[in-house]
C-alpha cells in the first residue's frame, strides 16, 4: 500500500512538472564592447521562449542600477511561443567599463534568473569651460604663460572664446603695439551663434630686447565697445632666457662669473623721504660680463646698472628707494641681475631697509 501511495506521488509530480512553464533564453549575457559616452543610450534585446506546457509569466524585471532600464513582455507567454526583455544602459556620465544585472522573476521557477550586460563606455571629449565675460562674448580664460623660452626662438599662446548667445557677435582686440616682439592674431571677427574663435598671441624673442620675465595685455572690443578694464585685461607672460646651449669647453673658460653679495641693508630712511642703496658685483671671470638686466617687482625702487662689466673689473648698481607713499615698517624687496654669466645667468639679492 505504501508503495503505491509513493508512485502515485511520484508521477503527480513528474505530471505537474511537465505541465510548469519552462523559460530559456536566446543569451544571458550581451557584451556591448566600446561605446562613446557621447553617441548615448545602447539597447540590447533578451529573446525568451517558453518551453513548458503552460503560459510563461514575467512577474517582474528590474535591473541592478537606476542607469540601465528594462522593458519586457507583459502579456501571458504561449508554451513554444517567445517574448522580450529590452535593456537599455545610459552611459552619460559613467566612463570606463560597466558590467549590470537584469533579475526576471516568473512562474517558471521559485529561483530568479539573472541576464547580465557589460561593456566599456569611452568618456566623451572635454568640453571647454568660458570663466570670463566681456559684454556678449565668452572667453576661456585671461592667462597663458609660454614659461621659458630661449633668446632667439618663438612660441606661441592661445585663448579661446565663443559666442554663447543666439545672435551675431563682431569680435576685435586692443594690443600694446609699441611691444612689437608680442604679436596678436584673432581667428574670427564675426561669430555667429553657437561659433567659437581663438586670440593667438605669438612671441617672436629676436625682436625682444629684454631678458627675464615680460607680459603683454590684449583687451577685446565686442560689438564695437571697447572692454579696457583691469578685470578685462588678457595677459601673455614668458621668461625669455640665453641659450647657453652651443657654447664650447674653451668658451666658457673664458667666460665671464659674476661676484656680488646676496644680502644688503640699505639703512633708514623717513616716511616721504628717498633712500640711495649701492650693489657691488664684480667679473671675475675673462671676457666682458654683459649686465641683461636689473630689476624689482616694486616699482618705488629706481635701478641705474651698468651694461657691462670688463673682465677682473668691478662695478656697481645704483638703487633709489622711494619712501613717499610707505608706512613706518620694516621693508624687504629682491633685485634680480641677469648677466650672459652661463654658470649663473641669474643672480638675486635681498635689498631691505627701515621706514621711521
Amino acid at each position: 500500500m505504501k508503495k503505491m501511495f509513493l508512485m502515485v506521488a511520484i508521477l503527480a509530480s513528474v505530471a505537474t512538472m511537465a505541465q510548469e512553464a519552462v523559460m530559456t533564453f536566446n543569451k544571458t549575457t550581451h557584451d556591448f564592447g566600446k561605446i562613446n559616452e557621447a553617441d548615448g543610450r545602447v539597447t540590447t534585446v533578451f529573446v525568451c521562449k517558453n518551453e513548458g506546457m503552460t503560459p510563461l509569466v514575467l512577474t517582474n524585471v528590474k535591473a541592478s542600477c537606476g542607469c540601465t532600464t528594462p522593458k519586457w513582455t507583459k502579456e501571458p507567454i504561449a508554451p513554444g511561443e517567445e517574448g522580450e526583455i529590452t535593456v537599455t544602459y545610459n552611459p552619460n556620465g559613467r566612463p570606463g567599463r560597466f558590467q549590470k544585472s537584469i533579475t526576471i522573476t516568473s512562474n517558471a521557477s521559485s529561483e530568479p534568473v539573472r541576464l547580465y550586460i557589460k561593456g566599456e563606455v569611452i568618456p566623451k571629449p572635454a568640453q571647454p569651460t568660458y570663466a570670463h565675460k566681456v559684454g556678449e562674448l565668452s572667453v576661456q580664460r585671461n592667462l597663458v604663460n609660454l614659461g621659458s623660452i630661449l633668446k632667439g626662438s618663438t612660441k606661441m599662446g592661445e585663448i579661446e572664446y565663443a559666442n554663447t548667445t543666439d545672435k551675431d557677435i563682431k569680435v576685435d582686440i586692443i594690443f600694446e603695439s609699441n611691444k612689437v616682439y608680442w604679436k596678436p592674431y584673432i581667428s574670427q571677427t564675426t561669430l555667429k551663434a553657437k561659433e567659437t574663435g581663438k586670440l593667438q598671441m605669438t612671441l617672436a624673442t629676436n625682436e625682444c630686447p629684454l631678458y627675464g620675465p615680460i607680459e603683454t595685455k590684449v583687451y577685446f572690443v565686442v560689438n564695437g565697445t571697447a572692454h579696457k578694464s583691469s578685470k578685462e585685461a588678457f595677459t601673455f607672460k614668458a621668461d625669455v632666457k640665453q641659450d647657453f646651449s652651443k657654447m664650447t669647453a674653451a668658451e666658457r673658460q673664458q667666460a665671464p662669473i659674476i661676484e656680488a653679495t646676496t644680502t644688503i641693508n640699505a639703512g633708514k630712511v623717513a616716511v616721504g623721504k628717498k633712500l640711495t642703496s649701492k650693489i657691488h658685483i664684480k667679473n671675475v671671470g675673462v671676457n666682458p660680463m654683459l649686465i641683461h638686466r636689473v630689476y624689482s617687482n616694486d616699482n618705488r625702487i629706481n635701478i641705474v646698472a651698468p651694461k657691462s662689466v670688463k673682465g677682473g673689473k668691478s662695478a656697481e648698481i645704483r638703487l633709489e628707494i622711494n619712501a613717499v607713499d610707505a608706512k613706518p615698517a620694516q621693508y624687504s624687496r629682491e633685485i634680480t641681475i641677469i648677466t650672459n654669466d652661463p654658470n649663473k645667468p641669474i643672480h638675486k639679492v635681498k635689498v631691505s631697509w627701515t621706514v621711521e
